[in-house]
């Protein structure tokens, strides 16, 4: 993995941490979990895998082995899991 490679993945975990170390939703059930008396330490471990993309002739840049439904839309588990990570979707107004 080369340089430029191997920073832009450490941004991308010191991004997440810091997402999920900002959140209201954690810090409040966190909250909660202390007013019943107990300590927390919460840990998380993300895997992030890298598969360099082939670009297809003429194509617009998506992976050959992209899955996408029908309609190329998103699904609302695919919504749902890029809301928690703070991403919005134009496609998901209608949604939810």
């Amino acid at each position: 993995m080369n340089q430029k490679l191997r920073r832009l993945v450490q941004q991308l975990g010191e991004a997440i941490h810091e997402t999920v170390s900002e959140s209201e939703q954690i810090a409040g059930v966190v909250a909660d979990i202390k007013k019943q008396g107990f300590e927390v330490l919460l840990m998380l471990e993300a895997t992030i895998g890298l598969n360099e993309v082939e670009q297809q002739p003429g194509g617009a840049g998506m992976p050959s082995n992209a899955q996408q439904d029908e309609d190329g839309t998103f699904s609302e588990h695919d919504v749902s899991f890029l809301k928690s990570l703070r991403i919005s979707v134009a496609s998901d107004e209608g949604k939810a």
